[in-house]
């Protein structure tokens, strides 16, 4: 009863989710090792030595007893948690065994639908939101090119959503995340691997749905893409350039090339720790700029 009560509590769950994020990923590193699962060097990454990855394995699990626990009163919670595992599981899979990009897609799909249906959103809202949180989802996965940068996009994109409402799902989720930060940067011991990159982008979209659906009234549907593009940050930025230059070049939109900002940013000599920090700026006043208009809206 007491730890039910405690992570209820936006003040006592954010404390305790950074615990776990910090004290639980060594765990993961070491299963990891064990399997080895591990991320090898390569042409498009910039370490050096092999590294293990799969530390979302601690996102997904502390996301699911938060949810147990604290959150299980949230309406769409439910569905949100069957979407989340979907989403992790599709990415621990590709971590150990290279996917389909196109099953991945559509598992990514799936686990948006299962989390919006219940929420009995109009037609053209349910169309829109299944493919932000879609796209989400894969933007946060391909932004991942660099020592902490996913999860400063996350933090960064929560504590800015924070103020537009919903910070105890926010803040908390913002912390658990900033625990395996630790671990990641500026030096990495471990990497989130795709299951972990994946699940933050669906987490955070997801949040955002749940706080956007009791004011839909107050937004006109073409205005609201804009708004949500905005609030996406540099991840969406980031893959819409992508995609567009891919397709420019007659090629598959899920071709992993080396053309993403932070890439661009490191052939330009920046360092890596000040590239993530020049990103992270970037993204709390795109973020920010987003939120604000969103809350001019309903205000």
């Amino acid at each position: 009863m007491l730890f039910e009560t405690a992570v209820k509590n936006v003040l006592l769950a954010a404390p305790l989710l950074f615990s776990w994020g910090v004290f639980v990923t060594p765990l993961s590193i070491h299963i990891s090792n064990r399997y080895r699962i591990v991320d090898v060097p390569g042409e498009r990454k910039i370490h050096s030595v092999i590294t293990p990855r799969g530390a979302g394995i601690v996102l997904w699990l502390g996301f699911l007893l938060w949810t147990l626990f604290g959150l299980y009163e949230v309406q769409g919670i439910r569905g949100m948690a069957t979407g989340c595992t979907i989403v992790f599981l599709t990415g621990y899979w590709d971590d150990m065994k290279t996917l389909n990009p196109v099953f991945r897609f559509f598992a990514h799909i799936a686990a948006a639908g299962i989390f919006l249906v219940p929420l009995s959103l109009p037609p053209a809202h349910l169309v829109l939101f299944l493919l932000w949180i879609t796209g989400m989802t894969n933007a946060y996965n391909l932004i991942d090119g660099a020592n902490g940068l996913c999860l400063l996009m996350f933090i960064t994109a929560s504590l800015c959503a924070s103020f537009f409402g919903n910070a105890s799902l926010f803040f908390p989720a913002a912390s658990m995340a900033a625990g395996v930060l630790y671990w990641n940067f500026p030096d990495a011991k471990t990497f989130l691997g795709d299951g972990g990159t994946t699940l933050l982008g669906y987490l955070y979209s997801s949040f955002l749905v749940l706080t956007l659906t009791p004011s839909l009234s107050d937004f006109t549907l073409p205005e609201l893409p804009f708004l949500l593009l905005l609030a996406g940050g540099v991840p969406v930025l980031d893959t819409l350039f992508a995609i567009m230059r891919r397709l420019w070049r007659e090629k598959s939109p899920f071709l992993p090339d080396r053309g993403h900002i932070h890439h661009r940013l490191l052939d330009l000599g920046l360092p890596a720790v000040y590239a993530v920090l020049t990103l992270t700026v970037f993204q709390a006043l795109i973020v920010g700029f987003g939120i604000y208009l969103l809350n001019y809206h309903v205000s």
